[in-house]
Order: C-alpha cells, then sequence, then structure tokens
C-alpha cells in the first residue's frame, strides 16, 4: 500500500498554467483522507496556492495537512499549519545572485542567438526569464500566454532542446531541465526533483517504495526523469485526465 502520491503539476493535474479542473480537485480532496499528497514543480509557491490550493475549496484544515507543497522542484518546501490555518516554509535553498545572474545572462543569449527570444509576444508586465529564488526558470512566451500559443509554440521540445545544448556550453555548472509547454528550469547539479523526493522522504519519513509518482515529462531530459532515474515507481501520463483516470481507480480499489 503506497503511502504517498507525488505530482507534477502542469500537463499532470491541470492544462499548463491553468488551475486544476473540478475533478481533480475532488479526486485530491479524497485522497488526502488516505495518502499524504505531493505536488512537485518548478513554479512558484504563489502559483502552487492559485494553481492547486484555492481550488481545492472543499477540503478541511486537517485535510490540508496532507498536502505538501514542495515549490521549485523541491528545493523549497511548505505544509499546512492547521492552528493556524496557513502555510508555513520548511526549508529554501535558494542560489546566490551570482548565479542568478550567470544563469539569465546564459539563457538569454542562447535564445537571442537561436532566434527564440519573443519579447514582443510578451503580455504588459509579463517576463521571459524569471528568478524563483532556487532555480532560474525561462517561460519563451511569459507566464501570462495563452495555453493555445504555449502549446503551439515547441511540441516536440526540439526549439528548447536547441537552448539547453547552447545554455550548456555557456554555462556548464548549472543544469538544465525541460518542462511544462515552454519552459527550461536552470538549477545547481543536483538540485532537480531527485533533491525534491529525497527530501520529501525525509520530512514524511517514508521510503521509496512507499511512493507513486505521477508526471508528463518522463523521458531523458524531462524534469520528471530524475524521479525515474531513482527508482521510485512512475506513472506517465500525457494530460491531467489520464491522472483523474488513475485517481479514480485508485480510490475504488480502497472503497471495495
Amino acid at each position: 500500500m503506497k503511502k504517498v502520491l507525488a505530482f507534477d503539476v502542469d500537463q499532470t493535474l491541470n492544462i499548463a498554467k491553468t488551475p486544476i479542473p473540478p475533478e481533480i480537485a475532488e479526486l485530491l480532496t479524497k485522497c488526502l483522507d488516505h495518502f499524504e499528497i505531493c505536488p512537485i514543480s518548478g513554479q512558484k509557491f504563489d502559483q502552487f496556492l492559485i494553481q492547486i490550493v484555492d481550488e481545492m475549496k472543499d477540503a478541511t484544515p486537517e485535510q490540508l495537512t496532507h498536502l505538501h507543497l514542495f515549490v521549485a522542484q523541491g528545493t523549497q518546501y511548505y505544509r499546512y499549519d492547521a492552528s493556524k490555518k496557513d502555510w508555513e516554509q520548511v526549508y529554501n535553498y535558494p542560489l546566490t545572485d551570482e548565479q542568478v545572474a550567470k544563469i539569465t545572462e546564459a539563457i538569454e543569449t542562447a535564445a537571442k542567438e537561436l532566434g527564440y527570444w519573443e519579447e514582443d509576444k510578451l503580455a504588459e508586465g509579463d517576463e521571459i526569464i524569471e528568478n524563483r529564488l532556487s532555480q532560474v526558470t525561462f517561460s519563451a512566451l511569459g507566464q501570462k500566454a495563452g495555453t493555445e500559443a504555449k502549446y503551439a509554440w515547441d511540441p516536440d521540445c526540439k526549439k528548447r532542446e536547441a537552448i539547453v545544448k547552447r545554455c550548456k556550453e555557456l554555462a556548464p555548472e548549472f543544469d538544465y531541465e525541460i518542462g511544462g509547454t515552454t519552459s527550461i528550469n536552470a538549477i545547481t547539479p543536483g538540485m532537480n526533483k531527485v533533491f525534491g523526493m529525497t527530501h520529501l522522504m525525509e520530512e514524511l519519513n517514508v521510503k521509496k517504495e512507499d511512493i507513486l509518482y505521477f508526471g508528463d515529462m518522463t523521458q531523458p531530459g524531462g524534469n520528471d526523469y530524475p524521479v525515474v532515474q531513482m527508482g521510485v515507481e512512475t506513472i506517465t501520463v500525457r494530460s491531467h485526465e489520464d491522472t483523474a483516470y488513475a485517481l479514480r481507480g485508485i480510490l475504488g480499489l480502497l472503497d471495495k
């Protein structure tokens, strides 16, 4: 019997950069009665609240104590304090200012050289490169771009693979992972989802065998691939519909 269900976010629990749909919210809330639920993604804490927590309106404070937010690939961890009815940060491993500057320069240079720097397509106030404290993220069309445009920008990941290849030449001391629909996450070596999942096991006092992980980028180079490499049982999904199907099956078995 698994103790933990861990999830990538974009393309696994939702349509990229949108709130989780009502069915996923309902299923995750039901799962809180049986499992520790652990979303782990490259996104910021605020996005976890907007895309996941705010949609789980029926979850009680007690249930939310079983929801664990592993932000920025798990290099930041937040848990719910039922007595305060608020989230508290347990740990954070930020990059230095010098590291952020070097990564930012490498990504911008690579994208511009390859013709993939599309600043003219940004919504007002949006940005292509975002400092997420423990990682730097390239979002080709910004965070506010429409879903259709994001899906169309790099469906086969070839643009991002080219950017990653050039970044590794410009700043080889960092790692670069492809995620979501238009994103690249830049981190210091080891600060990927292996780091997050290792800390998840430490914080929740569980073993790899206790975890079932859901993700859409499980291929080599994808940001879920490190979880596969570390030997955690993984279900590869292509959409939140796949995830919903699996969760309905899991809950159905528990009801028998």
